[in-house]
């Protein structure tokens, strides 16, 4: 099921980017193998049964520093269709399983890395973490309020946005050109690459001179008074952002303001009064009140739920936008496809008690089975 049904990875297990990587790609159909190391490769305190990202693929343990087993992993690169893993530059040479000794048993295969810092540069040998790769890349600097320091986005930005999902993009990228040429590539994906990337519009914005004006101050990062969240009569939070014009004026008209603020919507210079007034006017009803009134209307609105609620709105419910699977509601897959049905998530797999039959079944030779 799925539009990659037929796509065979092996995921050699890690952190963060690249099991979301793996996630993507097995929720789309792709069978993926995960390669763990013994004692296990989840992020420190999360049980391996409750770590979504893991989610749609067989998991085995292999210790490679085993020569038998890097040679069934060099084995199962001889009938894969791609590899990803996410060490420091350097890490997958040392064990043997470098891109020339793994495309050496298959000249088709994409090879993908997931790394923060590049495969080459200063920094690439060093530590770091989401934080720090969106903070070379300006990201960081215009996230947050006016007079305050920076704000982290959670690590959706480098970690998951600029990581995960560019790794997904660059593999499917190689995959595609090595089906008409025949010959696989290495994929160096680095969140700082992808985080710069993601911030593209913006500097557009900066040639233009429209930003950045310091964080807090410009259109897209609540300094305009029309494009951020305001508390609610009963502590909760409401989102607004109708930018353009005639939204603006729609606003202002569902909610009892006066017309004659619009005019003064893109005058920087008034935002300070226009924020206090639609800050008061919004406190005086409930987050309840303001979405039966707002809800669906041309103001660009939503509530702002939190992670227990979003899987019961009506939007969300209608679109089957969360689903449950062993016991924990989570994102359906996603993008959607009007043939290829995606398959639906399912719990996460233990480890298997018998990693050989697993191998067994992705193809590898017996002789390599029996030195297991």
């Amino acid at each position: 099921m799925g539009p990659l049904a037929g796509l065979r990875i092996i995921e050699m297990a890690g952190i963060g980017p690249a099991p979301f990587c793996a996630m993507m790609l097995a929720d789309m159909g792709a069978r993926v193998l995960r390669i763990e190391k013994p004692g296990g490769s989840s992020v420190a305190g999360i049980d391996a049964a409750h770590d979504v990202l893991l989610r749609g693929r067989e998991r085995i343990v292999l210790d490679l520093k085993q020569p038998a087993a890097v040679r069934a992993v060099l084995g199962l690169c001889a009938g894969a269709d791609g590899l990803l893993e996410g060490f420091r530059p350097g890490v997958m040479e040392r064990l043997g399983l470098g891109p020339e000794t793994c495309m050496a048993a298959n000249p088709k295969l994409v090879y993908g890395r997931m790394t923060g810092w590049g495969q080459d540069g200063p920094l690439a040998g060093a530590a770091g973490h989401d934080i720090n790769y969106i903070a070379l890349t300006g990201a960081l600097d215009a996230i947050g309020e006016a007079g305050r320091g920076p704000l982290p986005p959670l690590n959706l930005v480098g970690d998951f946005g600029g990581g995960g999902m560019m790794l997904a993009f660059g593999i499917m990228c190689g995959l595609w050109e090595a089906g008409r040429s025949g010959q696989g590539q290495v994929i160096d994906a680095a969140m700082i690459d992808g985080a710069a990337l993601l911030m593209a519009s913006f500097h557009g914005l900066a040639a233009q001179g429209l930003g950045p004006g310091g964080r807090g101050h410009n259109l897209l990062d609540g300094g305009a008074p029309f494009y951020r969240a305001y508390q609610t009569a009963d502590g909760r939070y409401i989102s607004i952002g109708p930018l353009e014009p005639p939204f603006f004026r729609r606003f202002l008209d569902l909610t009892g303001l006066p017309a004659n603020l619009a005019s003064g919507q893109y005058d920087a210079a008034a935002w300070p009064a226009l924020r206090a007034a639609i800050g008061a006017r919004i406190g005086e009803k409930t987050l309840a009140e303001w979405d039966t009134l707002l809800a669906g209307s041309d103001v660009c609105y939503a509530p702002v739920l939190t992670l227990d609620e979003v899987a019961g709105h009506p939007h969300n419910r209608a679109r089957d936008s969360y689903v449950k699977a062993g016991g924990i509601t989570q994102p359906a897959p996603a993008p959607r496809f009007s043939r290829s049905k995606p398959r639906g998530p399912e719990k996460v797999m233990e480890l298997a008690e018998n990693p050989t039959e697993i191998l067994s079944r992705w193809g590898l030779p017996a002789d390599l089975l029996d030195n297991l």
